[in-house]
């Protein structure tokens, strides 16, 4: 047999995974490699490339590529492209694939064996993965491999990723020699893609899979789930459930790290001597960090309901769902999906809006996916939430914090609709949209998704605080603690150090808006990552304390005693549409391609940001809470 030239480039043979969304491509590249990426049941959330290290059966080190999920060869947005520029090698910086394995949902053969036949077409050794042949195999379909394997001429492989059967039989097909000369044979058989769908229909009647299937359990939830009346409503429930919980649930654990960082402040504090080593570790790093991470609960219990809609196949229907109301401001539902992911960060939903084809929509998701309340905007708002919105329950048995907390998230909401309706008139001229999703099938969430999703979201916070916020805390500590106060100085130290100096500066542009120093220091390391303000105001106040029992108090009651209730609703109000961090700006130019959408979001947020907390807070002053 003649030996197969297999071309290595940067670490190994390239492999690349090509399928429809939703058809547990992600859950196969994570089997495959063990990476940790996430995985959710609906169109667009691999908007690049990703990449593994693959071990075949036989220990053969190859790379292996999750391509965006395409529909076909001829890209219809941002995303498809890079899958299609990947498989005809014109992706800048990386070759063509060595081998494809072409990934099909079992549970309809009729739309993914057209990609199949096209990706054949390229004439590029192609291995086909079978997977979810447990759902098909619910719904009454028996697929015959073997014969698929024939009629396709190529080899097939029966997965269920989720589950990881079939992994080891098609790491074993990737050392068999024939399948990566199977280059020769693809260009021979291939025929004019005007003849796939024909071709896909012959298939489907020789193996005896071309009559309708029954109907599901999906298809009747579906009738209440998407009701016209009944489907919003259920939708709002939800979210509000969502809320609540956040605070409710999170009341323990809050409590346990928040006297765990007192804890740990009280006994390094006994262990340093005085000096600004002990006012670094104590004052700034501990205070910081601590006033941070006490939220990673309430962080947590967000991403679990989030991952579970994800995984349980709802997040499609709220897309379906809020597409008359997204019609209404001239974007269409599949808008809903970038700006869902917004909630997570404005990174990733700027990015997922790669999957929106209409370049003007796609512009519009991205200059108001900021506008979605993200996790880091949690903290700062849970810290003013529990310092000045009484722990009770109204309305039978409802939190009230929470039922806040959801008008917050809310606000967030209505504004960006806001301005995609301002935007709706300036730039859409009448264009007639369509919305068209696949709806996948509701399964209950696996729990090892979810759980692999949460931790996920746990290191990445937890990567924040010992990255940025860290090195944004030691440096605010170091501004105010540098120069020390003068001899005969009666205040704190901090009021003359060139943190103070900064905070007397900026307070006279945020004084009307009732923003006192303290806050005006926190907005700027706050500009690198929103919750780092928490742990700004933490330092500050820990480092403006007259004595140190008023320094080891929590950061809560501090600024509810030194804050009046229009200062605390205006500094809400502000960080509804507070400018953006530099990281989402970068992610706004490297999308947009140029400086210009930069400055029109920073500037827009900021204009808009003052503007409502001015008005809140006059509004405030007059009805008496200043």
């Amino acid at each position: 047999m003649k030996e197969a030239v297999i071309h290595v480039h940067r670490g190994g043979p390239l492999v690349a995974l090509v399928g429809n969304p939703n058809c547990g491509k992600t859950a196969l590249f994570n089997r495959l490699t063990g990476s940790h990426q996430k995985v959710a049941n609906y169109a667009g959330v691999t908007v690049e490339r990703k990449e593994g290290r693959l071990l075949s059966a036989e220990g053969k080190v190859l790379r292996l590529l999750d391509l965006p999920g395409t529909y076909s060869l001829n890209p219809r947005s941002p995303d498809e492209q890079v899958a299609v520029d990947v498989l005809m090698g014109r992706a800048v910086g990386e070759k063509r694939p060595d081998l494809v394995v072409c990934v099909l949902d079992a549970t309809n053969l009729r739309r993914t064996l057209r990609l199949a036949l096209a990706v054949k077409r390229l004439g590029l050794p192609c291995v086909v993965a079978l997977n979810m042949t447990d759902l098909a195999k619910q719904r009454g379909l028996t697929i015959d491999v073997e014969a698929l394997s024939r009629e396709l001429g190529v080899p097939v492989v029966s997965t269920i990723a989720v589950r990881g059967e079939g992994v080891q039989q098609l790491r074993a097909l990737l050392d068999d020699p024939a399948v990566w000369q199977a280059q020769q044979a693809a260009q021979q058989a291939a025929t004019d893609a005007v003849g796939d769908h024909e071709h896909v229909r012959g298939i489907l009647l020789r193996l005896g899979l071309d009559q309708a299937v029954p109907r599901l359990f999906s298809d009747r939830l579906d009738r209440v789930v998407l009701h016209p009346v009944v489907g919003p409503i259920l939708l709002l429930a939800l979210l509000f459930l969502i809320f609540q919980a956040v605070f409710a649930w999170a009341e323990l654990p809050m409590q346990w790290l928040e006297a765990g960082a007192a804890w740990l402040g009280s006994e390094v504090e006994s262990l340093l001597p005085e000096g600004w080593l002990r006012s670094l570790v104590v004052e700034g790093l501990i205070a910081g960090l601590g006033g941070v991470v006490v939220f990673l609960p309430q962080i947590i219990i967000l991403f679990f309901f989030i991952l579970v809609m994800e995984e349980s196949g709802y997040l499609p229907r709220a897309a379906f769902l809020l597409d008359r109301l997204m019609g209404s401001v001239g974007l269409s539902g599949r808008s809903f999906i970038p700006l869902l992911s917004s909630f997570a960060c404005a990174i990733p939903g700027i990015m997922a809006a790669r999957t929106i084809a209409n370049p003007r929509d796609r512009l519009v998701t991205i200059l108001i996916a900021p506008l979605l309340t993200c996790s880091a905007r949690l903290p700062v708002y849970a810290l003013l939430i529990s310092a000045f919105v009484p722990q009770r329950e109204v309305w039978g048995g409802l939190e009230l914090q929470g039922l806040v907390l959801f008008g917050l998230y809310l606000a967030g909401i209505l504004s960006a609709m806001a301005v995609a309706l301002v935007l709706k008139y300036l730039t859409a001229q009448g264009q007639v949209r369509t919305l068209m999703m696949e709806l996948p099938s509701y399964h209950w969430p696996n729990p090892a998704s979810v759980a692999a999703g949460l931790w996920l979201r746990v290191k990445i916070f937890l990567r924040r605080v010992g990255g940025i916020i860290l090195t944004m805390t030691v440096l605010l500590w170091f501004l105010a603690s540098f120069p020390a106060p003068p001899i005969g100085a009666t205040g704190p130290a901090i009021e003359y150090s060139l943190a103070g100096m900064l905070g007397q500066a900026l307070a006279v542009i945020f004084e009307p808006i009732g923003f006192n120093w303290q806050i005006s220091i926190a907005l700027v390391p706050g500009l690198a990552a929103r919750e780092v303000a928490v742990s700004a105001l933490s330092t500050v106040y820990a480092l403006s304390a007259a004595t140190e029992e008023a320094a080891a108090q929590a950061l809560m009651p501090l600024i509810a005693q030194d804050w009046s209730l229009a200062t605390a609703l205006s500094l809400l109000v502000w960080y509804v549409f507070a400018p953006m961090c530099l990281s989402t700006l970068a992610t706004i130019r490297r999308e947009t391609g140029g400086w210009a959408m930069v400055w029109v979001s920073a500037g827009y947020l900021f204009a808009l940001a003052y503007a409502a907390s001015f008005i809140v807070y006059r509004v405030a002053l007059a009805l008496g809470a200043g």
